[in-house]
């Protein structure tokens, strides 16, 4: 499969994850300057941990929401710091994590399941990234 074959699918499977999310389509996919374009990490080797840092305050993400590229096994990192009291939740991995005021939260899982796969907060519907793992 070519890149632009492999990029078309990715944004595809996005648009599907989205789609089918577990709430509606929050302001960072409508208010200008928040870009899908804006990758978090680039992928690794499977021994090297995906990383992410996402700060959440005036309800809005930083930096825009994009993609966090992990390859499967590998391990991921999403570390969230958030200005209000909130629910971190990852699709498809059913990860949670409360959010408190100011405080750091990292969420630490193994990817094992393939696709793009949704972060978010629950309360105010924020897309945080989206996750995808090949």
């Amino acid at each position: 499969m070519s890149a632009p074959e492999r990029t078309r699918l990715v944004a595809l499977a996005a648009l599907v994850a989205v789609a089918a999310g577990c709430g509606p389509l929050s302001g960072t996919h409508r208010d200008p300057g928040n870009s899908h374009e804006v990758a978090t990490t680039a992928p690794g080797p499977t021994g090297a941990e995906a990383r992410a840092e996402i700060t959440v305050r005036a309800g809005r993400v930083s930096p825009p929401p994009g993609w966090l590229e992990a390859a499967r096994g590998q391990q991921v990192a999403l570390t969230v710091t958030s200005d209000v009291a909130d629910e971190l939740h990852v699709h498809g991995y059913d990860r949670t994590a409360a959010l408190r005021p100011g405080e750091p939260v990292t969420v630490r899982f193994r990817a094992d399941l393939t696709g793009v796969f949704e972060v978010e907060t629950h309360r105010s519907g924020l897309v945080l990234t989206q996750l995808a793992v090949r």
